[in-house]
């Protein structure tokens, strides 16, 4: 899979000319709208599903462009890009394909919430993904800007008041029709840029913005709610005039991890990976940016920024007199430039300079472009349905930053989704929905259109109730068997795949149950194992595999014939045997959980007083909000996985001694009833 040769760049901008400029059809199943990481997962996603797709972008050789952190992956990402992988997307091949540097972030905790990250070299991730899309059937792509969308009265028989059938181009000004739109225009709505006092129109540098008439249609035709949201980048640092001696070396792992499960190795060989290096800010930092607050508009903005990644201003503004990490990241093989994560800033460019040096290991550093600042409108998500198309318009359908995310993750993991929809909803299918109790696709969707959004959102391990269940390496199990059967959006080669991993891992899990020993004869085989003398009892193979100096090599060793066949399941069946018990129990309270999830919560339970263990905090949320459902209490920001089994518990005890109480009363009603006709009966006539 990683020793495919990649069409140069011109010849990719060529065919793709000729491709837009000589369309035969002004007719599609599906227009996607905007070329970054939402975009280009929803127009392939289209495509696999079977809708012949239009990829319409303002700049054809900016398509999958890194336009801030050159990384993909992390805590919480991580396992976005697993899925996205599992469904056939295409960012986590790409990050094999790309990556520089490769790690496993959280490794100190359980395999559940390990974080697959790996740095990238942008030019590589960005011909990998138009390489990807050109290779694409049923798929276009057109270079140019859209005016708006074409808006037509909706179906009766569907729900909805209007209806979207295409759209129209500013530059060529003609009308391409289509079933379904999707708009994936991240931070270019309406975008502004700030630096310093300047302010230009744009989403990103060097691009021209969005149309004003897109921006008209969605807000005075559609009459959609929107907000406004900000976000940043750092400047950009030139490699060699930093003194790293002065920072910290972080380097990668020395094994790779790939991010896709149909690669077993990533394209960057082990030893060929590139450091990071860590420094931290001093109380220069601080003093530069208090003394450029009154040069900096962007910071005195009441509209949003990302709470998880602000800028060096608000981190300043917010904790004085801390130091800050800040992480010094190569941008490619052959780049001279450095990323300085934890530095986005929007203060003048002479500022960013003097801040810059304020750093020890960047005392003499020279900067190749100044960070920037951007504003957006977005749509408040709790518009949309959880198939991510607008409630109130048919045919449209929203992914990433335009519903409130940051990140290109939460973009890709959005675009697959909403491109997947698009596709079943031009060619007459219902749509499909991912539950969060099966992904963190499902999760992040979910809290965007029940909860919305009132900060850039990012994911996080802690968002996942059942993230035991939810782990990295069970991701194919959990979705490629279903995005094939049930979505239509994975290859046929992939799936088979999955089919022998998923049977392999079965057979594999058989052969560790039927090795059945008594505690001494472990003890004798495994002498380094740590069984307790004083238990006299038998263990299968795989309550052995659960202690924690036990990996799967040990007993392949001690049984290889058995055994030996499954190495390359190693590490699954290893995390396997340490989750199996909680999954086990997570898995009968899901199973409670989505059987009862429409059970209806009294609107009178006074839940301060109710006689269960449940925190204050939780207390208070179910006071505040009085969610009608179990289902919707599930969907509540603090509502822990356990607050949930007890209400559940609560209210079905509470239902089933009312149902007695009635069926008493009802009984009690047939004897009187009886008892008076009995008595009537003996009257006298």
């Amino acid at each position: 899979m990683l020793s495919k040769k990649l069409p140069p760049l011109q010849s990719f901008l060529l065919l793709v000319y000729r491709r837009a400029h000589h369309l035969t059809r002004q007719q599609y199943d599906v227009i996607v709208v905007g070329g970054g990481h939402a975009g280009t997962e929803a127009a392939a996603a289209a495509a696999r599903v079977g809708a012949e797709t239009l990829l319409v972008t303002q700049k054809i050789h900016t398509i999958g462009v890194l336009s801030c952190n050159p990384s993909l992956g992390g805590v919480g990402k991580g396992q976005l890009v697993k899925e996205v992988d599992a469904l056939d997307g295409l960012c986590g091949r790409a990050g094999d394909w790309a990556g520089i540097h490769f790690s496993i972030l959280n490794r100190r905790k359980g395999p559940a919430v390990w974080g697959p990250r790996a740095q990238l070299d942008r030019q590589r991730y960005c011909k990998f993904i138009q390489s990807e899309l050109l290779g694409t059937p049923r798929l276009t792509v057109l270079e140019g800007s859209v005016e708006e969308l074409l808006v037509t009265e909706p179906n009766p028989e569907e729900p909805g008041y209007h209806r979207v059938n295409g759209i129209r181009l500013g530059n060529v000004s003609h009308l391409i029709s289509a079933s379904s739109v999707v708009l994936t225009t991240g931070t270019f709505l309406s975008g502004s840029l700030f630096m310093g006092q300047t302010t230009m129109p744009g989403g990103r540098i060097g691009d021209a913005p969005s149309s004003s008439g897109l921006s008209h249609t969605l807000k005075e035709r559609l009459g959609l709610r929107t907000g406004r949201l900000r976000t940043g980048t750092p400047p950009r640092i030139v490699k060699d005039s930093v003194d790293f001696s002065l920072a910290l070396l972080h380097p990668p792992d020395r094994h790779p991890t790939p991010f896709s499960f149909m690669n077993t190795n990533t394209r960057c060989k082990p030893e060929d990976q590139l450091p990071c290096y860590l420094t931290h800010t001093t109380l220069g930092v601080e003093r530069v940016v208090r003394e450029s607050l009154h040069l900096n508009c962007h910071i005195h903005q009441d509209t949003k920024g990302p709470r998880y990644c602000p800028s060096i201003e608000s981190r300043v503004l917010r904790f004085p007199g801390r130091e800050h990490q800040v992480w010094l990241e190569p941008e490619g093989v052959t780049s001279d430039l450095l990323y300085p994560q934890g530095l986005s800033m929007t203060m003048p460019p002479d500022m960013q300079l003097r801040l810059i040096r304020e750093i020890p290991a960047m005392h003499r550093a020279e900067i190749h472009t100044p960070g920037y600042g951007v504003q957006y409108d977005f749509v408040c998500p709790t518009q949309l349905s959880p198939a991510l198309q607008v409630k109130s318009t048919q045919g449209l359908f929203l992914a990433g930053q335009i519903n409130g995310t940051t990140g290109y993750e939460e973009a890709a993991a959005q675009g697959l989704w909403a491109g997947v929809n698009a596709a079943r909803w031009a060619l007459s299918m219902p749509p499909v929905t991912l539950s969060r109790t099966e992904s963190y696709i499902g999760v992040l969707i979910d809290d965007l259109v029940t909860r919305g959004v009132t900060e850039p959102y990012r994911m996080f391990t802690s968002r996942a109730e059942f993230r035991t269940s939810l782990r990295p390496d069970n991701a194919d199990l959990r979705l490629t068997l279903k995005g094939f059967e049930e979505v239509g959006c994975v290859s046929s080669l992939r799936y088979q795949e999955a089919v022998r991993v998923r049977d392999d891992l079965q057979d594999a899990l058989t052969a560790l149950e039927s090795v059945i020993l008594s505690t001494p004869n472990w003890r004798k085989r495994l002498p380094d194992i740590l069984i307790s003398e004083n238990k006299s009892m038998t263990l299968s193979g795989m309550d052995v595999l659960n202690y924690n100096n036990v990996s799967f090599e040990m007993l392949a060793s001690v049984f290889p014939e058995l055994l030996s066949p499954y190495m390359e399941f190693s590490q699954r069946l290893k995390i396997e045997a340490v989750y199996r018990p909680h999954c086990d129990l997570q898995k009968k309270e899901i199973e409670r959980i989505q059987k009862e999830e429409n059970m209806s919560l009294p609107q009178d339970i006074d839940y301060f007083s109710l006689p269960v263990s449940l925190s204050q905090e939780v207390r208070e949320i179910l006071d505040r909000v009085r969610p009608s459902t179990l289902g919707a209490a599930t969907r509540l920001q603090g509502i822990t996985p356990a607050a949930i089994v007890h209400l559940l518990n609560y209210v079905r005890h509470t239902g089933q001694k009312d149902r007695r109480m009635y069926r008493n009363q009802q009984q009690q009603q047939v004897d009187k009833e009886e008892e008076l006709c009995a008595r009537n009966a003996s009257l006298p006539n």
